[in-house]
């Protein structure tokens, strides 16, 4: 069994050292777990129903997904063969390529836009891109701070160092929340996406939705505060807090690892709220679904003060077409999502500090992927 764990943790780990294209053949174990009321049960491979699928599938996408990615490629590969090349380039990238024919899915921390909808009825046949919630998660303020290992901040503290308004590790705003703990004399280095991105976005939307009087950006995809530093991709961002004491970031959970720590936040709850998959599926389930016909793209709370519910929560989707989907793809397509929403291929998500999709709604998903076509 330990091994078995260390086998299916060598797959999360291994994706964060890559920011390109990445192909994946048979690895991995099985496991079993349990976590945030969905099963943990590793897939056997066996298990997996590939139909007709064959050949290879391109994706392109979300960063914040790609460890999650990366370890279903694993099992999918090997039980049915089908070689799937992710290319974790960012969620605008994705949606991009996807609306000019080029993938056989994307991935996307935010869902499609109007014009997005309608540059993808040119390349799906009779239909449109839609969006199928398939990841949740925290986005982690991720810190490399020598001699603090619990650090808390609010919203407004938040805004403010990324607007480079607070700039300075040992300021009053910091220290308020932080009692007790000796902050350093130390120049705050924060680091933002240079790439468009739906962790980007959601980040921003948490912000705006928090603390509207501090943060007065328009928001999206793309950066828009001043100053700061930046890198692609969110393996890129948590390199560079990895190797630069004093500087903080935002991430997928799993990218933080030894030498970064995740920042709790102030909410207003009882007590301040660390990021984790119990702590995202809290703020999911109080999602509401105001996608229309097949789309499935949901309505964050990113205000909540649940005790418990982590504010900064993303859900990446898997966007595909719902009618015109190309012949010679359709089958892996549907197939490797068939597996993805599955009982296994949720039950993965936890152990890779994802959140699973709540139930009511990834049963809809795997009702709307089985009348791909």
């Amino acid at each position: 069994m330990k091994l078995q764990r260390m086998n299916r943790r060598a797959i999360a780990l291994g994706a964060i050292a890559a920011s390109g294209a990445l192909v994946l053949t048979a690895c991995g174990s099985d496991d079993t777990s349990s976590s945030g009321g969905a099963s943990a049960s590793a897939t056997n491979a066996s298990s997996i129903k590939c139909d007709n699928a064959k050949g290879q599938l391109l994706s392109d996408g979300s960063s914040a997904q790609k460890n999650a990615i990366d370890a279903w490629v694993a099992q999918f590969s090997k039980a049915c063969g089908v070689q799937i090349n992710y290319k974790a380039g960012g969620s605008g990238a994705g949606v991009t390529s996807f609306t000019q024919g080029q993938l056989a899915f994307a991935g996307s921390d935010s869902a499609l836009k109007p014009e997005d909808v309608t540059a993808s009825k040119k390349v799906c046949s009779g239909g449109q891109g839609i969006d199928l919630p398939m990841v949740g998660g925290p986005i982690a303020l991720g810190y490399n701070l020598s001699g603090v290992d619990n650090l808390v901040l609010d919203a407004q503290t938040i805004a403010k160092i990324f607007d480079s308004k607070i700039t300075n590790w040992n300021d009053p705003a910091i220290a308020a929340l932080n009692k007790g703990v000796k902050l350093p004399d130390l120049k705050i280095q924060a680091f933002h996406r240079s790439d468009e991105s739906g962790s980007t976005d959601n980040f921003t939307k948490y912000l705006k939705a928090s603390t509207p009087d501090n943060w007065k950006y328009s928001g999206g995809k793309a950066w828009q505060a001043k100053g700061g530093q930046s890198a692609a991709q969110s393996s890129g961002v948590a390199a560079q807090v990895k190797q630069t004491n004093g500087a903080i970031g935002y991430f997928e959970l799993s990218y933080v690892t030894d030498g970064v720590k995740a920042v709790s936040i102030n909410t207003g709850a009882s007590a301040p709220v660390a990021p984790s998959s119990d702590s995202a599926t809290k703020a999911i389930a109080d999602a509401k679904v105001v996608g229309t016909g097949k789309d499935l793209s949901l309505q964050l709370n990113y205000a909540t003060k649940a005790d418990g519910a982590y504010p900064i929560t993303l859900v990446t989707y898997e966007i595909v077409c719902d009618k015109g989907n190309k012949a010679d793809t359709l089958p892996a397509t549907k197939a490797f999502l068939r597996y993805i929403a599955s009982e296994d291929g949720q039950g993965l998500l936890p152990n890779l500090k994802y959140a699973p999709v709540p139930a009511d709604i990834i049963a809809k998903v795997r009702t709307t992927i089985e009348g791909l076509s």
